[in-house]
């Protein structure tokens, strides 16, 4: 236990940041009954939402920098207690006060690199658009269809740019017209933002609107759930309005007109893992299960746990930044899942839930885990 705040100041700080509804809370429990976190050791979102609405000064630091912000406890909380904007509002404080446990120091570092090269992977700013060298892609200019806002995983991370590259393919593939933004591009700010760094959050943010504006831009085609989640919703705070479509959804559209056409068997048993920010927080349970349905050879199984009550892949809540003990990485679980139903590949469209599927695969090597697929990749080999 460590002291965070005056009393008045976290109560003060948990209401601004629309927290406020944690006074509904009468402690049924449910929250804590569906958290993940309980799959691999005890925890208590309950508690901290307690704590919070009292406006106690001794806060368990390590369990306030847990939640994921993956949305289970408020999808079945019977009051309409945001345990995610209490967790973000206490999150503050401690970045105010410069409190943090050791296993926080990583999203402390990404902070850093978010400020002097808008992305949270050290990587230098100029090098954002590399990705698509040699491929046909254009700076965006107006008047096209779409902005594909990339992404920061998929600019830099090796594994991800292959999701990238794929994406630009499949695009060219259907004629579409879309730019990017290259250098100009920053980090949607969402991840930094469950951190509690809302200032840089804000800045990231105005940044990228200004790249909007500036090149009139009408449509966001993104494939980040995160990116998606944060454009649809958070950024009409700064008084604009941008369409914003998740890639997934692009991809029913062109399968359905006639655009895009599949030829080639993927002649795989399948296993499609709805990442938290593209299903439960937004819905999008459909889309990418009609696409798969739609390819050749394809046969597709659900996992235990699946659309709105799917596992979250540890990833959310800035916590891709984050280590996490072996024992209590939530993707081990959900490897185990996609095993348990047959599936020779565990695909997605989220690049958390990606990299924390992968580094979890190594970790289980020769045990029989699916391969690890973007969507993309599959729509990519049936082309």
């Amino acid at each position: 236990m460590e002291t965070v705040a005056p009393l008045k100041e976290i109560i003060a700080e948990v209401k601004a940041a629309g927290g406020d509804s944690s006074r509904y809370c009468y402690q049924c429990g449910k929250c804590d009954a569906v958290c993940p976190w309980n799959r691999v050791r005890d925890f208590s979102i309950r508690k901290i939402v307690r704590q919070a609405t009292l406006g106690l000064a001794e806060i368990e630091l390590e369990d306030m920098w847990r939640c994921t912000g993956c949305g289970t406890c408020q999808s079945q909380c019977p009051r309409g207690v945001g345990q995610i904007e209490v967790g973000r509002a206490l999150r503050r404080i401690a970045s105010k006060y410069g409190v943090f446990p050791e296993p926080v120091r990583g999203a402390r570092a990404a902070a850093s690199s978010l400020a002097s090269e808008g992305n949270p992977l050290g990587f230098d700013r100029a090098k954002r658009g590399d990705w698509a060298e040699g491929l046909p892609v254009r700076p965006y200019e107006e008047g096209m269809e779409y902005l594909y806002f990339v992404g920061c995983y998929h600019s830099y991370d090796p594994r991800m740019r292959k999701v990238a590259v794929a994406t630009a393919n499949i695009l060219n593939k259907a004629g579409v017209e879309f730019g990017i933004l290259g250098a100009e591009e920053s980090c949607c700010g969402e991840s930094i933002r469950k951190t509690g760094d809302e200032e840089g959050y804000k800045a990231l943010a105005r940044r990228n609107i200004k790249a909007f504006i500036d090149r009139g831009v009408k449509k966001l085609l993104v494939a980040s759930p995160h990116c998606y989640h944060t454009f649809k919703n958070e950024y009409p705070d700064f008084k604009v309005s941008f369409e914003v479509v998740h890639l997934t959804e692009l991809l029913q559209e062109l399968l359905a007109q006639g655009r895009l056409k599949l030829t080639r068997k993927v002649a795989k048993k399948v296993t499609y893992h709805d990442p938290c920010y593209l299903g439960r927080h937004n819905g999008i349970y459909d889309a990418p299960r009609e696409v798969l349905a739609r390819t050749p050879g394809l046969e597709l199984v659900e996992m235990p746990d699946s659309r709105q009550s799917s596992l979250c892949c540890g990833g959310g809540g800035g916590r891709i930044w984050m280590d996490t003990p072996k024992k209590e990485r939530f993707a081990d679980l959900r490897l185990a899942q996609a095993s348990s139903v047959g599936a020779e590949l565990l695909v997605t469209s989220c690049p958390y839930c990606i990299s924390n599927f992968e580094e979890s695969r190594l970790a289980l090597e020769g045990q029989g885990a699916p391969v690890v697929k973007d969507i993309t990749e599959v729509i990519q080999e049936a082309l």
